[in-house]
């Protein structure tokens, strides 16, 4: 990703983070506010971690649920907390968190991903509410589908055969999408958005 951006003239550096420390939280929030020479401090901040698998929820152990737990909604409370902190002082900023069709209903043998995601969904929602009214924009978006990325090509390409390019969302698309929320002007703010190929069943 930085080498696309760098190579399209733009300015971008990767920070390892673990997201559910919230020491390395602080440290990257204080790389990403901190003015560079090619840099202004961010106003956009996209919560974009999650992990997931199938798991019978007869053999889900209680490691397993909260492992999924702590990356899908405590790491995205620490960057949702970080993130106003950091942004209030300058009276504006987007807040974005990626979900997925999982923050809306559960599904057999996803239990432990369901509720990490509707878990994040509520966060969203409650800082969106208190932050709102203060000129922070905070969106959740549901992403309905599988996503036509190097990940999803690597673990399950019979998934990428089946479907299709035109069966997968764009990463593309995606990221346009989130842009022009981070546009939207205050008068129409759009708090969900959900996001899914045209061939998918809802």
């Amino acid at each position: 990703v930085v080498r696309t951006i760098t190579a399209a003239g733009g300015s971008a550096e990767s920070v390892l983070t673990d997201a559910t420390s919230e020491t390395d939280v602080f440290r990257l929030f204080d790389r990403a506010m901190s003015p560079g020479p090619a840099r202004d401090p961010a106003d956009l901040i996209v919560f974009n971690a999650e992990n997931n698998q199938v798991i019978d929820f007869r053999s889900l152990s209680a490691a397993q649920f909260e492992d999924f737990w702590r990356v899908g909604c405590f790491a995205g409370f620490l960057v949702g907390r970080e993130a106003a902190k950091r942004l209030m002082p300058l009276e504006r900023g987007t807040i974005l968190f990626t979900g997925a069709s999982g923050s809306l209903r559960g599904k057999p043998r996803f239990a432990h991903f369901a509720a990490a995601k509707a878990g994040l969904r509520m966060v969203a929602q409650s800082m969106a509410q208190e932050f709102g009214p203060q000129g922070l924009h905070v969106a959740h978006i549901v992403i309905d589908g599988g996503v036509d990325g190097e990940r999803l090509r690597s673990r399950i390409p019979e998934m990428v055969t089946r479907l299709g390019t035109d069966g997968l969302l764009n990463v593309d698309a995606i990221a346009e999408n989130y842009w022009r929320l981070h546009q939207q002007h205050p008068s129409a703010w759009t708090h969900e958005l959900d996001l899914r190929p045209f061939k998918e069943a809802f």
